[in-house]
C-alpha cells in the first residue's frame, strides 16, 4: 500500500500508512499561509482491502464549518468522481473504501487540473469567436490566460467571468469549461444572442500557481487573491494586478466572479450591496440575474447564501466590490458547494463537475435576460 500526492494539484502529508484500516495523514497548508482544507492524494496497492483514511488535522482547515456533511470524492480513472463514506468528528476526517481496483484517487472535490486547463484553452483558440491573449505571469513563471471572446464593436457591453481566485474550488472552472462550450457553439441561440450584444472577456483559471501547488486560498506568495483587488502588487498578487489593468483597458459592465463554499449545500449569489456608492440600477441588475438564473436552473436557490453587508460597509479589497465601486458595473459572486445541492441531490456523485458545466451553461441564460440593460 502507498500514499502519494507529488503531482498536479497533490496535496497530503502521510503520518503512517502501514495499516489500511488506520492510516494517518494531515493536509499540508498553503505556502506561506495558515489556510489549509483542499486535499488529493492516490492510494495504490490496496484493491479489495478495506481502507480506513484519517485525517488528523482536519479540525483546524480553514473552514471547520464545512466538514458537518460532507462526503470526500474518489475516483478510479480520474474522470468520473463519486462520493466515498465520511465522517467528521473531534477533528479528525476520516473516509472510507474498499478500493475496486489497484489505485484511486482522493480529494476534496474533483480535481481541475493544470494540463486539462492548457486542453481546454487550446480548445478554445480552435474558435474563430476567440482571441487569446496571456494578460501576464505569475510568479512561478505560469501564464495567465485570457480568452476574448466575440468582435469588439460599438455599443456592445464589456463582460468579464472570472474564476479560481481561490485555486482549491476547482468546481469553478468546471463551471468555466461548461460555460465556454456553449458560448463558442456556433448553432446555439442563446449564444449567438449574448455575443451580437456583448463581447466576453473571461479568466478560466486566476490563480494557475495555486492550483498545481494545490492550495487552497492562496497563490505562491500566500496571498489571498480576493482581497487583493484594491491594491495588488507585482510582487504579492500580480494575477490581480494584471487582469486589473486589463479590465481597466477595456472597462466593465458586467463582471461574475466564480467561486466555491465549503460550507452551504448550495448554489448562490453574492452581491455588492454595501459598496459605497451603489445605485439603484446595480441593485435591480442583481436581482433581474438572479431571477433570470432561477427560471434558467433547478440547482439554483435564493434563500441561502451569505448576508448582505450593512450600507458602506462592503469589503473593498475584494473583487465584487472593487469592480463594482469603480466601474459602477454590476459585478457578482457565484458560489457553488463542496458539498452537494441539498434541494435537488445527488447520492453517488454530490455536486459534480457535470452538474458545475451544467450551470455554468445555464449562466449564460442569465445573462442573455440582463445583456441589454447593463
Amino acid at each position: 500500500m502507498r500514499i502519494s500526492s507529488d503531482f498536479d494539484s497533490g496535496n497530503i502529508q502521510v503520518i503512517e500508512a502501514t495499516d489500511p484500516a488506520n492510516v494517518r495523514l494531515a493536509i499540508r497548508k498553503d505556502k506561506d499561509s495558515d489556510f489549509y482544507q483542499w486535499f488529493h492524494f492516490r492510494l495504490s496497492g490496496a484493491k479489495g482491502t478495506p481502507c480506513t483514511l484519517r485525517i488528523e488535522n482536519a479540525g483546524g482547515a480553514a473552514y471547520p464549518d464545512g466538514w458537518p456533511g460532507y462526503k470526500a470524492r474518489a475516483s478510479y480513472d480520474r474522470e468520473t468522481w463519486f462520493q466515498v463514506p465520511t465522517e467528521y468528528r473531534d477533528g479528525v476526517l476520516t473516509l472510507s473504501l474498499t478500493p475496486a481496483h489497484d489505485s484511486v484517487h482522493f480529494a476534496y472535490f474533483a480535481p481541475y487540473s493544470m494540463e486539462r486547463h492548457h486542453d481546454l484553452i487550446a480548445r478554445c483558440q480552435l474558435s474563430p469567436l476567440v482571441r487569446l491573449e496571456v494578460a501576464g505571469t505569475t510568479l512561478d513563471g505560469q501564464d495567465i490566460d485570457l480568452l476574448r471572446v466575440g468582435d469588439v464593436g460599438q455599443g456592445k457591453k464589456r463582460c468579464w467571468i472570472i474564476a479560481r481566485q481561490h485555486p482549491g474550488e476547482s468546481m469553478a472552472e468546471w463551471f468555466m469549461e461548461g460555460l465556454l462550450e456553449r458560448l463558442l457553439d456556433p448553432a446555439d441561440p442563446v449564444a449567438r444572442a449574448v455575443l451580437a450584444k456583448a463581447e466576453l472577456h473571461i479568466v478560466p483559471n486566476m490563480n494557475p500557481d495555486g492550483s498545481r501547488r494545490g492550495h487552497l486560498r492562496t497563490n505562491a506568495a500566500g496571498a489571498n487573491l480576493n482581497r487583493e483587488w484594491l491594491e495588488p502588487t507585482l510582487e504579492r498578487s500580480p494575477e490581480v494586478l494584471h487582469v486589473r489593468a486589463a479590465m481597466a483597458a477595456t472597462g466593465v459592465d458586467f463582471c461574475l466572479d466564480v467561486h466555491g463554499d465549503e460550507a452551504i449545500p448550495a448554489n448562490f449569489l453574492a452581491n455588492c450591496f454595501g459598496i459605497p456608492s451603489l445605485t439603484p440600477k446595480q441593485q435591480d441588475l442583481h436581482r433581474a440575474y438572479s431571477t433570470a438564473l432561477v427560471a434558467a436552473s433547478p440547482d439554483f436557490q435564493e434563500k441561502l447564501g451569505y448576508p448582505t453587508n450593512p450600507p458602506g460597509k462592503a469589503n473593498l479589497t475584494m473583487c465584487t466590490n472593487y469592480l463594482a465601486e469603480t466601474h459602477g458595473c454590476l459585478a457578482i459572486t457565484l458560489e457553488m458547494p463542496f458539498k452537494d445541492n441539498d434541494g435537488l441531490p445527488d447520492p453517488a456523485h454530490g455536486w459534480s463537475p457535470e452538474r458545475s458545466k451544467l450551470f455554468g451553461r445555464a449562466n449564460l441564460d442569465a445573462l442573455l435576460q440582463v445583456v441589454e440593460r447593463l
